[in-house]
């Protein structure tokens, strides 16, 4: 593979935005479900949507250059595997639509302060924003479902004792505990989140609630606790407040799992670096390298246990 040029490297960078907002609009548009039974005309596709058809053919072949949709003719696109992932309700699609839309003018406005642009823009935090606005509220709860199985995967990779009860802590819809306990038939779950978190009642029943409230006030009691990529979304105060919590609710042996990246040392591509400067245009949030997660584990009340790439077990500390 031929190394890639500084020109291109760059251009490649300075263009992002044009991507980001280009796959909010298709997902927006609802153009990954419309192709879903085939290749259609961009005439059908915009009228069906009411964009100009102009417009959305540019669009839709910028994307295809990228391998996301595909123009199988002069102006008639298909899906790909990767635009069928942007279909309503499969997370990528509600990633999309956050990335293009809210998340892309908060980001607008990063700058080097180390203050988050959100508040600024919208006159008040993130979370309240949610609050407010129910559809993207449910559009955030359905993109933070995405990717679960590799989180399954992982939390599996746990020695369990397989009797336990695992409060997901910010658990969201309660999608990914669900999905865990299908594998886990001895262990029991409770979701513990904001009481207007969009959620799904049918996926809970004997095995799994949900118990509303705030992780800043307290938690249930339960023999592990898991935080599936929250502790990014606070700065270090706030974050060791909410393990501070957990430690408050949790028995001497209660084990702790962290679905967050563990950022590595070095100059190689890393996801994480990039939703790094997210959390910091929003939230004041971060990622964290293991020095600054062990940092922040003991001013919470735990001891680490083992340090994986997206995967931090620990123990509470005597």
């Amino acid at each position: 593979m031929s190394e890639v040029g500084a020109e291109e490297r760059l251009w490649n960078l300075v263009r992002g935005a044009l991507a980001t907002r280009s796959l909010a609009i298709a997902a927006e548009l609802g153009v990954p479900d419309a192709l879903s039974g085939g290749p259609q005309p961009v005439a059908d596709l915009a009228r069906e949507s009411s964009a100009d058809a102009d417009a959305l053919r540019r669009v839709l072949r910028a994307l295809a250059s990228e391998g996301v949709f595909i123009e199988h003719a002069p102006g008639v696109f298909g899906n790909t595997d990767a635009s069928e992932l942007l279909r309503a309700g499969s997370g990528w699609g509600e990633f999309a639509v956050l990335f293009g839309g809210v998340w892309l003018r908060t980001v607008a406005e990063l700058d080097a302060s180390g203050d988050p642009a959100f508040p600024r823009m919208y006159g008040t935090d993130f979370w309240s924003w949610l609050a407010q606005h129910p559809d993207d509220r449910a559009r955030f709860d359905l993109a933070m479902g995405q990717g679960s199985e590799a989180r399954i995967e992982r939390l599996n990779a746990i020695a369990w004792r397989g009797d336990e009860t695992i409060v997901d802590v910010g658990g969201g819809n309660g999608s990914l505990l669900a999905e865990f306990l299908k594998v886990q038939p001895g262990m029991r779950g409770i979701v513990f989140d904001l009481p207007e978190t969009v959620r799904d009642e049918s996926i809970f029943g004997d095995r799994l609630e949900f118990v509303g409230g705030s992780f800043f006030e307290r938690v249930p009691t339960g023999d592990a606790y898991l935080l599936a990529t929250i502790l990014h979304d606070w700065d270090d105060e706030t974050a060791a407040s909410i393990l501070r919590t957990i430690r408050a609710a949790a028995p001497p042996e209660a084990r702790l799992v962290i679905l967050d990246a563990v950022v590595p040392p070095g100059n190689e591509p890393f996801g994480p670096k990039w939703l790094d400067l997210l959390m910091l245009a929003l939230l004041a949030g971060r990622e964290r390298d293991e020095a600054q997660w062990r940092a922040l584990l003991d001013a919470g009340g735990f001891k680490p246990v083992r340090f994986g790439e997206r995967l931090i077990e620990a123990r509470c500390r005597s």
